[in-house]
């Protein structure tokens, strides 16, 4: 028998797994991404020590109807914390059937988030995702309604547990028995929940309201200044930085850079044609925060990701009352 283990990589969800592994269950992990949240190095090295199996899906353009029409709402920023967990469950639900699987595990434990991981909350989820019934809380299970894997004997209720609160007192002593090490400390995980990160997204996206949601991965760089009503540029403000925007840049994007000093990579994302006097002015904020930004003019060097065509531009480097404040 195989279950569907929603995975982190944090500690709660490799306890979850070991519960079940320990019952004889083939254990697969699943860690869902966007560009919010998601799986890194880390995250396949548990799963690896654990002796499970590792998939990472990404959630696609669906998403981003989850993200802006929550039917449950926020949390405190731009988190629709429970609509966006069901949206997981039913994504797992789907592939526990393509494989053959029988239930859904998740790492959740009663009262550890106040908006998601409280009763009603969990009720909720479970009835948005489809698989009600299905889905197996093995550290607060013996707190919660007997799920079908418990009333078909498919797994012992008795060896599951009943944590509940924010302490992690019982999940830390349960690791030293499992043997468990090098686990990440608790965090959020997830940008939603981040104010700066949210009221960014919340602005591009009424601006920009067909932005396709993987193009928002850049949001998460750099100084933000809207040249007008819905033309964002992104300043590097540091390599790293820069380094990443050229990564994300696509071909519907307008890298800009001064091209005779060192300075930042600014980049115009999501925009088939920026006219020449928008070009200009992030040209000009590009070069103010470049080495150039003393000089009375700098060279601007523009383009486009799959296109070989270079454009050049000369403009007076903005002063820094000049500049608009970065959101």
């Amino acid at each position: 028998m195989k279950a569907i283990c929603l995975f982190s990589g944090g500690l709660d969800s490799q306890l979850a797994a070991c519960l079940i592994k320990q019952q004889g269950i083939e254990v697969i992990a699943v860690n869902f991404t966007t560009p919010f949240f998601g799986s890194d190095d880390r995250t396949v090295e548990a799963a690896d020590k654990l002796g499970i199996k590792f998939m990472r899906q990404n959630l696609g353009q669906e998403y981003k109807e989850i993200l802006e029409h929550p039917v449950y709402g926020y949390g405190k920023n731009f988190n629709p914390c429970i609509d966006c967990h069901a949206f997981m469950l039913k994504k797992a639900g789907e592939l526990m059937e393509n494989l053959g699987a029988s239930f859904l595990v998740t790492g959740e434990v009663v009262g550890q988030r106040p908006m998601s991981q409280n009763k009603s909350a969990m009720n909720a989820v479970d009835k948005l995702s489809g698989y009600k019934g299905l889905i197996v809380r093995p550290l607060s299970a013996r707190l919660l309604t007997i799920s079908i894997p418990e009333q078909q004997k498919w797994i012992d209720r008795e060896q599951l547990l009943d944590i509940s609160g924010r302490s992690r007192t019982r999940q830390m002593e349960l690791a030293q028995q499992l043997g468990l090490e090098d686990y990440p400390t608790p965090a959020g995980g997830c940008l939603l929940t981040e104010q700066n990160f949210a009221n960014r997204l919340k602005l591009y996206l009424q601006k920009n309201p067909q932005a396709m949601l993987d193009s928002l991965r850049v949001l998460k760089y750099g100084r933000h200044f809207y040249l007008d009503d819905s033309t964002l540029l992104i300043v590097g403000r540091n390599n790293a930085d820069n380094l990443q925007l050229l990564q994300l840049a696509g071909k519907e994007d307008y890298i800009l850079k001064v091209s005779t000093h060192p300075g930042p990579v600014g980049l115009i994302p999501g925009r088939e044609k920026v006219d020449n006097d928008l070009l200009g002015y992030a040209g000009a904020i590009v070069a103010r925060y470049s080495d150039a930004h003393d000089n009375t003019s700098a060279r601007i060097k523009i383009t486009r990701p799959g296109d070989t065509a270079e454009e050049f531009i000369e403009v007076v480097p903005l002063s820094p009352d000049e500049v608009t404040p970065t959101i």
